[in-house]
């Protein structure tokens, strides 16, 4: 048995799950793994995360949403010191699930969670939460050019400081608490609770304070799954309307958010193949480029356009191929 094991053995013992029986649940993106413990009746998810990671930030975020009336994950036992949190079990119902095997759900869950999104963005941001202004999502943008192939090194360049100055152009809200990895792999179906906390929240420690538009993007704009361009329309209007919003400015300043998240998905993608070796990811980056040229297609956004496509190549099959034959080959020092 490894250090980690025996320290894992360690923290489920305290907590009374020590004789729990354990399977692996679907990972994400990320270095954390899951567990689902079961013990009789009762079930838990074992959260292992990097010792040193975010799990603080997991543990004081978890704690504001369900505080506020939220489905986050109730805390079980916790050494977030040592990445370790025993919590509530939401169950499998994940959005996308759902959706997949029964299309004629989209509309109405996704009306559920733009409902959702009204309720948090009435409530102040909280204070701990850093800032996401147009510096920051300039910034963010940088991470794609080491990793996504470039055609153009200049243009590339410029692309940064062109989201600043169109955020700071187009944006006229104040920030709202945005989760940030907001989408339906995300978000659990649970059905037996009411209003909002019908849905349960997971990977919520990356929240920030950022403009109402972000989390919408990114749930409709899913890097994961194609959401029928009939609900994402509907689903902007049903937002901007509720929220008493100009619908051409703000389709504006979500069309430029989306592609800020999606340039920036591209260097992710690749470089969870290059680095991490996982080559599945290098499959979802055509989609995102989809995401790229709808969003640039928005006049406003015309300087941007001609940047982003000057400084990258669309992925086509070389592309995809060579970065699938690269998978693992410049891991992180």
């Amino acid at each position: 048995m490894t250090d980690r094991a025996l320290e894992i053995a360690g923290f489920l013992a305290v907590a009374g799950w020590g004789q729990a029986a354990c399977a692996p649940l679907a990972g994400d993106a990320s270095a954390r793994r899951y567990e689902r413990l079961a013990m009789g009746a009762k079930t838990a998810v074992l959260m292992d995360a990097p010792v040193g990671g975010d799990t603080p930030r997991f543990v004081g975020l978890a704690e504001w949403l369900s505080a506020e009336g939220y489905s986050a994950p109730h805390i079980l036992a916790a050494s977030p010191e040592r990445g370790l949190l025993l919590l509530e079990d939401l169950g499998d119902d994940l959005i996308a699930t759902l959706v997949a095997a029964d299309p004629a759900r989209e509309a109405g869950l996704y009306r559920a969670i733009t409902d959702f999104l009204l309720d948090l963005h009435a409530r102040p941001a909280p204070e701990f939460l850093a800032p996401l202004d147009g510096d920051g999502l300039a910034e963010l943008v940088t991470l794609t050019p080491d990793w996504y192939p470039v055609l153009s090194k200049a243009a590339a360049e410029e692309i940064p400081a062109l989201i600043a100055q169109l955020y700071d152009a187009l944006n006229h809200e104040a920030p709202v608490m945005c989760l940030r990895d907001f989408h339906a792999q995300n978000i659990l179906w649970l059905p037996a609770r009411e209003g909002v906390a019908r849905l349960g929240l997971l990977d919520f420690q990356d929240a920030v304070a950022a403009h109402p538009a972000y989390d919408l993007v990114s749930v409709l704009q899913d890097a994961r799954r194609d959401v029928s361009a009939t609900v994402e329309h509907a689903e902007i209007r049903h937002y901007s309307s509720q929220k008493g919003l100009n619908e051409a400015r703000f389709e504006a300043i979500y069309a430029l958010l989306g592609a800020q998240r999606s340039l920036r998905i591209l260097g992710i993608f690749a470089r969870l193949s290059l680095a991490f070796g996982k080559a599945h990811y290098v499959e979802l980056i055509p989609r995102s480029w989809r995401y790229i040229e709808r969003n640039l297609a928005h006049p406003r956004l015309r300087p941007l356009a001609n940047a982003v496509f000057s400084a990258y190549p669309a992925p086509d099959e070389t592309l995809l191929q060579t970065l699938k034959d690269q998978c693992g080959t410049r891991p992180l020092p």
